[in-house]
C-alpha cells in the first residue's frame, strides 16, 4: 500500500489529514476532485479522509467535498480529544510532575487536564477533587489517590459536571494545586471559554488553590471563544507544547507565571 494510502483510523489524524484541514481552513471548502490530484491517491480515499475528519467534526460534508469548521465555534468532544493529542500527552506528562505525592488538588473539564490525570495514577496519597465524569473514570482504581466528586448537572456531551452546585461543593476545599485548561488564550492574558456555567466552576477551583496549573497547546492561541475565566496574572504555571505568542510570554512575564514549554520526543 502507498504511504499516502494509510488512513490513520485511531489516535492522532495522519499527516494528509492535517494537511487537509489546513487547505479547508484556508480555502473555505475543499473538494474530492482537487483533493485527490494534490495527494495523488484514490477518491476514495479522500472520501474516507474526509469521513473521518467530519466525524471528529473537524469539517463538515457537502456535495463533493467537505468545508471547514470554525473553530471559533466549540469543537465536539471527540474532535478535542484527536486535535494535537501527541502534544496533550507530553503537556499532561510534565504537568503531572509537578505535583509530588501527599498533595491535594482539583482538576477540571478539559482533554488536556486528563492527560494529567493519566499521569497521576502511579502518585502516592493525593486527594483529587474534580467535576470531570472522564478524570473519575481514569483515576478509578488508583489505590493512591482519593477521589472526591463534585454534584450539579452533569453535561452529556464532555461529562462535565457544571453549574452553581458544583461550584458551591468545590468552594468547600482549600487544596495545594488546580489543573485548568481554557476553551481559548487571547495574547493579552485572558483565558476564555464557552460555557458560563462552566466558568462558576472553573473561579472557584482557581480561588481556593494554592497553586494553579493552566495545562493548553498552542491551538487554543488559534480560537476564540466569549466568556472570560480569568487572567493568566491568576495562574502559577503554564503547561504548554509550542513557545506561546510574545504578547502572552510578556504576560506571563510581568505576572511571574512559569511556562514549561514541552518539546517533542
Amino acid at each position: 500500500m502507498n504511504r499516502q494510502e494509510d488512513s490513520g483510523r485511531h489516535g492522532e489524524l495522519t499527516p494528509r489529514q492535517r494537511r487537509i484541514i489546513e487547505l479547508a481552513r484556508a480555502k473555505g471548502n475543499v473538494t474530492v476532485e482537487s483533493l485527490s490530484e494534490e495527494f495523488m491517491v484514490t477518491p476514495q480515499t479522500i472520501r474516507r479522509d474526509l469521513n473521518v475528519l467530519c466525524d471528529g467534526e473537524y469539517l463538515r460534508r457537502i456535495h463533493g467535498g467537505a468545508v471547514f469548521n470554525d473553530l471559533q465555534v466549540n469543537l465536539g468532544y471527540k474532535a478535542r480529544r484527536h486535535i494535537a493529542a501527541g502534544a496533550k500527552r507530553r503537556i499532561g506528562e510534565v504537568a503531572a510532575r509537578l505535583i509530588p505525592d501527599g498533595s491535594s488538588l482539583f482538576i477540571n473539564i478539559g482533554t488536556t487536564n486528563e492527560q494529567v490525570a493519566q499521569f497521576l495514577k502511579k502518585k502516592r496519597n493525593l486527594m483529587v477533587i474534580t467535576n470531570n465524569v472522564n478524570v473519575v473514570n481514569i483515576l478509578t482504581g488508583a489505590t493512591g489517590v482519593e477521589l472526591v466528586v463534585a454534584g450539579g448537572v452533569v453535561r452529556h456531551e464532555d461529562g462535565g459536571i457544571v453549574g452553581e452546585r458544583a461550584s458551591d461543593f468545590l468552594s468547600q476545599f482549600r487544596v495545594d494545586f488546580a489543573v485548568i485548561g481554557a476553551s481559548a488564550l487571547d495574547v493579552d492574558g485572558t483565558l476564555l471559554d464557552y460555557d458560563y456555567r462552566e466558568i462558576l466552576v472553573a473561579r472557584a477551583i482557581i480561588e481556593h488553590a494554592r497553586s494553579v496549573i493552566l495545562v493548553a497547546d498552542a491551538t487554543k492561541f488559534e480560537r476564540s471563544a466569549p466568556v472570560r475565566i480569568a487572567h493568566i496574572a491568576n495562574v502559577h504555571h503554564f503547561v504548554t507544547d509550542l513557545s506561546p505568542p510574545a504578547a502572552f510570554t510578556e504576560c506571563c512575564r510581568e505576572s511571574g507565571v512559569f511556562v514549561h514549554t514541552v518539546e517533542e520526543r
